[in-house]
């Protein structure tokens, strides 16, 4: 289990205050706060090794040292097979597009990918985009009562020919979590290649691409305590075969055909600051680094879940509630702490509002999640998504607050 109160002392920015009171950041699906370790990253690259690669002095090598250990890091992080399986971009968003471009590249007209209705549309407009070449997009449905996949569905769907599955590990909108070893079984039995968006999901668990059998992953930094830094994965024979786009000098070696053009080499800096974070979760497990950061995030997972529990029971206790997705305890092993929810007689933005001038921060709108929205026949919901470093005493007095917003409305 994590020792929270040890932990918050690493994040500079949960010291702030409003009114006397500590912020209570759970805003955290759209981005983490940052340990003290990731800020001195930066630090530490500008202040001393700034430079572009391939140069023969000095700090051109050691920004080269950089990028070699954020690669491996990330490697160790995601379990792959070696760091020549990891790319780095601006954001998962930007990396998806990539790979989706490279992929309409050897596909042909009446090839299929297929997706889900519980996407966050980083999942769905790269793969809506192929279109244009003649592929189809089919869809996974959704149960809206819980908010999960219909597996059941999926293997009627996924058929002789689809090229590409891609599903997200957990909801942004709703926090549940997908079962991903199925899809890639149900991929894999019709010769597809299974695409996974982690973002969600890798700031609350272990993350073992080789044990999901999954083909291409895709993370984003800044949702697990980091930099704004993307990271794409992907098996060494896929990445070799797709045709990346790129400028003529760079290079045909892996990983170096996915990333044309400098590297934001000081957020790859503070990477390393991160993981060295994450690896003081470990409680001293000892291992390689691979193994401590996978002790860490299981126990990041198995904290989390007294989270969750007090987090749902406290909303589902408010007048008007209507909390989306998976609310029964026996399956909160399904789900991560995120929560979207409405009130009758309030706009989610409204209570939003509100919940910020008492120094609470959530979030109102779509979440990017079209797709599952539209299923419940909703333009917004409220959310909320906690993380390690959140407390109990953070969601009694966010339940105190809406109880308060709702009595006044």
């Amino acid at each position: 289990m994590i020792d929270t109160v040890r932990a918050r002392r690493c994040f500079p920015s949960l010291q702030r205050r409003h009114n006397d009171l500590p912020v209570i950041y759970f805003d955290n699906p759209a981005g983490t706060q940052v340990p003290q370790s990731t800020i001195d990253g930066y630090a530490t690259y500008f202040g001393l090794h700034n430079a572009n690669v391939g140069g023969a002095f000095a700090t051109s090598r050691e920004t080269q040292d950089v990028i070699d250990a954020a690669r491996q890091g990330m490697a160790d992080f995601l379990g792959a097979a070696s760091p020549r399986e990891i790319v780095f971009g601006p954001n998962m968003t930007s990396l998806t597009f990539d790979l989706s471009h490279a992929i309409a590249r050897v596909l042909q007209p009446g090839d299929e990918v297929v997706t889900t209705r519980l996407e966050h549309d980083a999942n769905v407009a790269p793969w809506l985009a192929l279109q244009e070449r003649g592929v189809t997009l089919r869809w996974i449905g959704i149960n809206p009562e819980t908010m999960t996949l219909d597996l059941e569905r999926a293997a009627q769907v996924i058929g002789p020919r689809t090229r590409l599955v891609a599903c997200g590990y957990a909801s942004n909108a709703f926090g549940t979590v997908n079962d991903v070893h199925r899809l890639a079984d149900l991929a894999h039995a019709v010769g597809a290649w299974l695409f996974v968006d982690a973002v969600h999901y890798a700031p609350h668990g272990p993350i073992d691409v080789q044990a999901l059998d999954c083909d291409l992953l895709t993370c984003s930094a800044y949702k697990f305590f980091g930099p704004h830094l993307g990271i794409l994965y992907g098996r060494e024979e896929i990445l070799e075969e797709l045709p990346a786009y790129k400028v003529r000098p760079a290079s045909d070696e892996l990983p170096g055909k996915w990333e044309t053009g400098s590297g934001n080499y000081e957020s790859m800096s503070a990477l390393l600051g991160t993981l060295s974070y994450l690896r003081t979760l470990a409680n001293g497990s000892g291992g390689s680094e691979s193994e401590q950061l996978h002790s860490a995030m299981t126990a990041i997972k198995e904290s989390e879940r007294t989270l969750t529990e007090r987090l749902l029971a406290g909303l589902a206790s408010l007048p008007g509630a209507h909390v989306y997705g998976l609310t029964d305890p026996t399956q909160f092993d399904r789900r991560v702490p995120t929560a979207s929810f409405t009130f009758d007689g309030h706009r989610p933005e409204e209570v939003a509002a509100a919940l910020g001038t008492r120094g609470i921060y959530s979030w109102a709108g779509n979440h990017y999640a079209l797709e599952p929205l539209d299923q419940l026949g909703l333009d917004a919901t409220g959310r909320v998504g906690l993380v390690h470093y959140n407390l109990p005493e953070e969601i009694d007095r966010f339940i105190a607050a809406l109880g308060e917003i709702l009595g006044a409305g």
